[in-house]
C-alpha cells in the first residue's frame, strides 16, 4: 500500500522501505488490465513489487523498460497474504532510484495487438499467486488462480482465449476474462 504516498507519511514510509537491487523481468496486470507491479530478478530469485491499488502513475516508470535492466527501488516488505501463499518474496513499491544506474524518466506506452497466441510468461496476483497468462503479443488474459490450475499450461504453448475483452491499461495489449482457453471452460 506504498505506491502513492503523500509527503506526510513519505519521511516514515522511507524509514520502513529498503533498497531491492535487481533486473528487471516484466510488468504485473491487475485482473482490470492496469500495471499493478513488476517482477525483478534479485540474486537470481523472483521478487515482486507491487504499487498501491489505486496508483496507476506509478506504473509509468516501468513501462519502457527492457528485460534485464538493473534497478534499485525503494520498497517495504509485504506481511503475507490471507488470501494464499506466495511464490517469492512481495514489496510494497515506494519509488524507483535507479534504471541501470541513472535516474527514471516517464514515457507512454505503445498499442495493442489481438489476442491469440503463445504463452510467454505467467502473471501474479498482488499476494504472489499465479492468475493468468502474458501472450506474445502483449495481451494479458486472466484466468484468475483456480482457472489456471485447471488448464495445466506452460510457457510456450499456444493458445486462444474467449471472454470478455477491454484495452490494457498501460500495458500495449489487451485483458481477455477468460471463459474458454483453447476451448476449455475456465474454472471460476
Amino acid at each position: 500500500m506504498l505506491g502513492c504516498i503523500n509527503l506526510e507519511n513519505e519521511a516514515v514510509a522511507a524509514k520502513q522501505a529498503e533498497a531491492v537491487k535487481g533486473k528487471f523481468q516484466y510488468v504485473i496486470f491487475s485482473p482490470k488490465g492496469s500495471v499493478e507491479g513488476v517482477l525483478l530478478e534479485v540474486e537470481r530469485e523472483p521478487t515482486q513489487i507491487v504499487f498501491d491499488r489505486h496508483d496507476e502513475a506509478s506504473s509509468l516508470d516501468f513501462e519502457t523498460l527492457k528485460k534485464g535492466q538493473n534497478l534499485v527501488v525503494r520498497a517495504k516488505r509485504q506481511s503475507p497474504s490471507l488470501k494464499g501463499q506466495s511464490q517469492h518474496p512481495v514489496f510494497g513499491y515506494v519509488r524507483l532510484v535507479s534504471i541501470d544506474g541513472r535516474k527514471p524518466v516517464k514515457r507512454k506506452a505503445a498499442k495493442g495487438a489481438a489476442f491469440a497466441g503463445v504463452v510467454t510468461r505467467f502473471n501474479y496476483a498482488r499476494h504472489g499467486e499465479p492468475n493468468g497468462f502474458v501472450l506474445d503479443n502483449g495481451d494479458f488474459i486472466h484466468t484468475k488462480p483456480r482457472g489456471l490450475a485447471g488448464l495445466k499450461l506452460e510457457v510456450g504453448d499456444k493458445v486462444s482465449a474467449d471472454g470478455e475483452v477491454r484495452p490494457l491499461k498501460g500495458g500495449g495489449g489487451r485483458v481477455v476474462e477468460a471463459v474458454r482457453v483453447n476451448g476449455k471452460r475456465v474454472k471460476a
